[in-house]
């Protein structure tokens, strides 16, 4: 079975509008420009395409002029990650373009910078605020980790492992999706702000070129949210076990245990600490799946239904919507945009 690349809460993206609307923009135009349908945002449990949140992402970025979204009283100007790209490039490894991508940041806000804390066991990012200037919300952390560290985990090419994150922000509505971009071991209302990471990519070489740049640059930064997901956990590890067998072939609870060499109840217990059971593992990738195949286009539901495991298309029917807020026809008409390459053929009426 093909493996899925995710798909993002729509309450990210609500949070991503929220700042745009902030600033006067119609937000409209960009959320059909980036392949989502209007109707997607009304329903809370509704997801996106890694390639529909990217496009939203620079959208908004050019029309505000700023990469920053406005979360900073001195704009990013559009343009500015090419330009920190570039300055990192040229870096010997990876402590070097961190400090690099840091130092630049310090340059082009005002309000928010990092200071980097090196330990024996960790590489601490720990963020600093201009007095006087309003505390920040979880997405201004989020979208300033996700540009240094996207960029430094890109240059020496792999994922740095996280180890904890801190911050003095409220809980967001969107804490899982946070701890799917950070680490399991994320908490919030703390007295100070920072990510710790293993220290381990100090001294690995920048192993990209020039040549590398282009590519990268066309679908970087949103595309890190995904891309460098944290796989650590037992959940990442259930997942890639799953995503590696066919949907038929998919184990049970005890046989999944065995499989990773852990006690059923231990598999349980820790998933419970992350957030998970097994079931919903499940259920989430199918979710995935199921929505990547009605957006591809081309292929009836009722073979969909079948490909996912269901015996019954109404049984489809009525996990897509507990997954969604949306049946998967109408959720196949409304992503159906021009552009999207997305077929429009008529699929069968539905039953509940």
């Amino acid at each position: 079975m093909k493996a899925e690349r995710g798909t993002i809460s729509v309450s990210l993206v609500e949070e991503t509008l929220a700042l745009a609307r902030a600033r006067g923009v119609d937000v409209l135009p960009i959320v059909e420009t980036a392949g989502i349908a209007p109707q997607m945002l009304g329903s809370a449990k509704s997801r996106v395409t890694p390639a529909q949140y990217g496009a939203l992402w620079a959208n908004i970025a050019r029309a505000l002029d700023d990469e920053f979204f406005g979360q900073d009283s001195h704009a990013m100007k559009s343009g500015s990650f090419i330009a920190m790209t570039q300055m990192a490039l040229t870096a010997r490894n990876g402590g070097q373009a961190l400090a690099r991508a840091v130092g630049f940041m310090r340059l082009v806000l005002d309000d928010m910078s990092v200071q980097i804390v090196k330990r024996d066991d960790c590489v601490r990012l720990a963020f600093d605020h201009r007095d006087g200037a309003p505390q920040p919300a979880m997405f201004a952390y989020a979208t300033y980790f996700i540009l240094v560290y996207g960029l430094v985990c890109w240059l020496v090419g792999r994922r740095i492992p996280l180890i904890e994150a801190r911050f003095r922000c409220a809980e967001p509505p969107a804490a899982h999706e946070y701890r799917l971009m950070f680490c399991d071991d994320l908490s919030f209302d703390q007295r100070e702000s920072y990510v710790d990471l293993a220290p381990g990519f100090l001294d690995l070489p920048v192993v990209q070129t020039t040549k590398s740049v282009k590519p990268f640059l066309r679908d970087a930064p949103a595309s890190f949210i995904i891309k460098y997901r944290n796989p650590g956990s037992l959940a990442a590890r259930v997942r890639k076990t799953l995503r590696a067998l066919p949907m038929a072939a998919w184990p049970g609870s005890d046989e999944m245990a065995q499989r990773l060499h852990v006690a059923e109840a231990t598999m349980r217990r820790h998933l419970k600490q992350e957030g998970y059971t097994y079931q919903s593992i499940k259920d989430d990738l199918r979710r995935d799946i199921a929505i990547t195949e009605l957006q591809r286009g081309g292929r009836p539901i009722a073979d969909i239904a079948a490909t996912l495991g269901f015996a019954e298309p109404s049984a489809f029917h009525r996990a897509f919507r507990k997954w969604t807020g949306m049946r998967p026809a109408d959720y196949r008409a409304v992503n159906a945009a021009p552009g999207t390459g997305m077929s429009r053929r008529a699929e069968p009426a539905e039953s509940d």
